[in-house]
């Protein structure tokens, strides 16, 4: 038996996927994991393990929790077979990737968000004027051609604290 193919202990199988004794158990509790025990009852695994825990690792870097993983190994186990096994495997990948997509598209418009930001913030760093802070989000003598990004509109501070009728902002009042 070749060294790759031995069985590894649960310390081994931690080092090799670079998971947590608690995160293997937690798998394990889940019915994500499998192993098989020694004589003295320590967890064995074996290289389809390795393998199911880098699926695992990849399913969770996806947005997959826990219990989807497991509703989804067994909604593939419970396929009467193979195809329709896939079957739904690919329509769960494929409702991962359109919010994937979604997501990504998101952070794209944020990124666009910050770098406009950044931009309009250079611009501060030659202004001379001398004004109030809450000023800075309408900011005509540096940027006077320029529209405000909404992520420094957003810092406009008012003069004063807002209250509300009848509340207070001391502790243990209501």
């Amino acid at each position: 038996m070749a060294a790759e193919d031995a069985p590894l202990k649960i310390g081994d199988l931690g080092r090799k996927t670079g998971k947590s004794l608690r995160a293997l158990r937690l798998y394990e509790e889940f019915g994500l994991l499998r192993a098989a025990r020694s004589v003295g009852g320590f967890r064995l695994y074996g290289a389809d393990q390795v393998a199911r825990v880098y699926w695992i690792a990849k399913l969770q870097d996806m947005g997959f929790t826990l219990p989807q993983i497991q509703k989804l190994i067994q909604t593939v186990e419970s396929a009467a077979n193979g195809p329709g096994a896939m079957l739904s495997l690919r329509e769960m990948f494929r409702g991962r990737l359109a919010a994937t997509r979604s997501q990504v598209e998101r952070l794209l418009q944020l990124e666009r968000d910050l770098g406009e930001s950044l931009a309009y913030l250079e611009g501060c760093r030659g202004c001379t004027d001398e004004h109030e802070v809450g000023d800075c989000a309408a900011c005509e003598s540096v940027h006077a051609e320029d529209p405000t990004p909404s992520l420094v509109a957003g810092v406009h501070l008012s003069p004063a604290p807002v209250r509300l009728r009848g509340r207070s902002d001391s502790p243990g009042t209501t």
